[in-house]
């Protein structure tokens, strides 16, 4: 493939209802700076140029989960050296744990806006 037709991903940008809350959470959770912040939007500059963004939706609903309510839509995978250490920060930082949970080797939270996501054991990433 020539380099003019190479592309790279830039950017993952999520639909929600508040641009500033999903911007704090993430950015706190994942050490990320912020970028920008607005009422309508909201982006984070991550390692090696990641960047994450927040479009605010009007009439926003969440992804479902479980799946069988809805569709999940994306998810992230976050590696986490001690996970229940990292579920408990992300529950103070706006997370909700859903009682619906698909195993013993993954935790699937919620953002602050429905967005599933799950924590899972960084030894088995390599």
């Amino acid at each position: 493939m020539s380099e003019t037709t190479t592309v790279a991903l830039a950017m993952v940008t999520l639909d929600c209802a508040d641009p500033r809350v999903e911007a704090t959470f993430w950015s706190e959770l994942l050490g990320w700076d912020v970028l920008a912040v607005e009422d309508e939007y909201a982006m984070l500059k991550g390692p090696d140029s990641a960047a994450l963004g927040f479009g605010k939706v009007p009439d926003y609903v969440p992804p479902a989960w479980p799946n069988d309510r809805g569709s999940k839509q994306f998810h992230f995978d976050l590696k986490a050296g001690d996970i229940a250490a990292a579920e408990r920060r992300c529950v103070e930082l706006g997370a909700t744990v859903p009682d619906d949970q698909p195993g013993e080797t993954w935790r699937v939270l919620l953002d602050p806006a429905g967005h599933p996501f799950c924590l899972t054991d960084a030894a088995n990433w390599g």
